[in-house]
């Protein structure tokens, strides 16, 4: 167990790779109640949180969701959130534990002039994901919703063993999955439920340490990794989550940046040599000289080999360029590779 965000989280149940393989073969559960719940209701919400965020969600029909980047003036990330929304006039962010009251703060900031009711309902809200290949035959032994009928990053309001919920088709693992929100109340009897319902089938409970290891093979950004208040979306590979044809927060630096070119582009790494980069490792040419850093690094527990997602200077982007890690005072040959460097069972 570790201290993160003010909550104190499991790190690993068993080990990081039983409960990491677990999830790409069958299925794991992880407790993420620390993220954040922010709801936005009124007459304006869907205008409101269309300016709020890069992404189009006048476009989202009703129990529809988005990914999507959440700028500052200068285009920095200031989060990267889920927009669920219910209807026009009512929708909820889903936000990073660590930024609840950053985002809170910032969003109440910038609600001048619209007509909308902010709520921080992060406390009483319990979410419990469920990831992997068999999470959908698990949830089914006891779903009063029909889970065949969620399309991806869609949800539906119902009922999982008696208990109300919000269950969506969503997930940061790679793999096909639910993510369920109910109330504190119910939530210790229905991990303990999930689990027993699932034991047949090699569920595990699964913690932090895996839920980073299977984003990163699915080249998915984390928030102080990938994304920062100095980092743009753009610069993170996230073009397809800016909607240049609408007004959002951000919008005139992100176009200068597009226009310009980007000082710096997220790109995936594999190591040709024995080691393993961490965060803010140095990446080099030739010459020895510095042209980037690295965002995530791990020895991938799927695919056996180390790998790493790190930001680079123009001229050294293209797949198959040989560049070097800075690992310990070595120079570590490497070379650029394609992402996203996993592939599973979600449903796109």
């Amino acid at each position: 167990m570790i201290e993160f965000a003010g909550w104190t989280m499991p790190i690993q149940y068993s080990t990081l790779k039983e409960e990491h393989l677990s999830v790409r073969n069958n299925a794991g559960m992880f407790d993420v109640s620390h993220m954040g719940e922010i709801f936005i209701e009124g007459e304006d919400a869907e205008k409101f949180v269309d300016y709020l965020v890069t992404n189009d969600v006048t476009g989202l029909v009703p129990c529809q969701i988005c990914y999507t980047p959440m700028c500052n003036y200068e285009g920095g990330v200031v989060d990267d959130i889920l927009v669920y929304k219910f209807y026009h006039n009512k929708i909820l962010l889903v936000v990073n534990a660590s930024n609840i009251e950053k985002d809170y703060e910032w969003i109440l900031k910038n609600s001048e002039g619209f007509n909308v009711e902010i709520r921080n309902e992060s406390d009483a809200y319990t979410q419990i994901a469920l990831q992997g290949p068999k999470a959908q035959e698990i949830l089914n032994e006891i779903s009063g919703v029909d889970l065949h009928n969620i399309k991806y990053y869609h949800f539906e309001k119902g009922t999982v063993d008696g208990i109300e919920c919000i269950v969506s088709r969503t997930g940061y693992t790679g793999e096909d999955g639910f993510e369920l929100y109910l109330k504190n109340g119910s939530s210790i009897y229905l991990w303990r439920k999930l689990l027993e319902v699932g034991k047949f089938m090699g569920i595990k409970p699964a913690g932090l340490g895996c839920r980073d290891t299977l984003r990163f093979e699915a080249a998915l950004c984390l928030y102080g990794n990938e994304l920062s208040d100095n980092i743009s979306p753009l610069e993170a590979g996230l073009k397809w989550t800016v909607k240049f044809d609408k007004d959002f927060i951000g919008k005139s630096s992100l176009l200068k940046q597009n226009e310009e070119g980007l000082p710096y582009r997220l790109r995936g790494i594999e190591l040709l040599e024995k080691g393993i980069a961490r965060h803010g490792s140095e990446l080099l040419n030739e010459n020895g000289e510095n042209i980037g850093w690295i965002s995530t690094g791990y020895l991938s527990p799927t695919l056996q080999k180390s790998i790493a997602l790190g930001f680079l200077k123009p001229g050294y982007r293209k797949i198959g360029t040989e560049i070097a890690v800075a690992i310990r005072n070595k120079k570590i040959n490497a070379k650029i590779i394609k992402t996203p460097f996993y592939k599973g069972s979600v449903k796109r």
